[in-house]
């Protein structure tokens, strides 16, 4: 998927933090939204310096949508929001961790989390099968 940068525009990002941030060059961010309170990994958005500004100030999640290239609250038009709680940059402040209490489902089939459909490894004992990358499976 091809995509473009978000409008060409001044934010009202906090320079400070619009300084640290590492994006990618299409001036994104991923912002991965976590339950605060369980841990539960909920989805993967994408955020420009606008978006993660309104994110801080508004205390909803808003996005920058690829595929309509526009911002979005997420909750908006379906009802299922996303208080925010915490919001914190990665070690290489590449990433943003936003912390919510999510109001009914996260993902936009309507499940929870966009992370329970299509689970590739569950529970691993041991080496993954068909995996050599070299890396131990596990530390010991």
């Amino acid at each position: 998927m091809t995509s473009t940068p978000p409008p060409s525009r001044p934010s009202s990002l906090d320079p400070e933090i619009a300084a640290r941030l590492k994006r990618a060059a299409d001036g994104l961010v991923p912002a991965i939204a976590q339950q605060y309170d369980t841990g539960e990994v909920l989805m993967l958005g994408w955020m420009d310096d606008e978006a993660l500004h309104r994110t801080l100030t508004t205390g909803r999640c808003t996005y920058w949508s690829r595929s309509r290239q526009e911002y979005w609250v997420k909750g908006d038009t379906s009802g299922h929001f996303q208080h925010v709680k915490s919001v914190a940059l990665d070690c290489d402040a590449d990433t943003v961790l936003v912390k919510v209490d999510q109001v009914g489902a996260a993902c936009h089939t309507g499940a929870r989390t966009c992370f329970d459909a299509d689970v590739l490894l569950k529970d691993a004992d041991g080496p993954i099968e068909g995996a050599d990358s070299g890396v131990p499976a596990r530390d010991q």
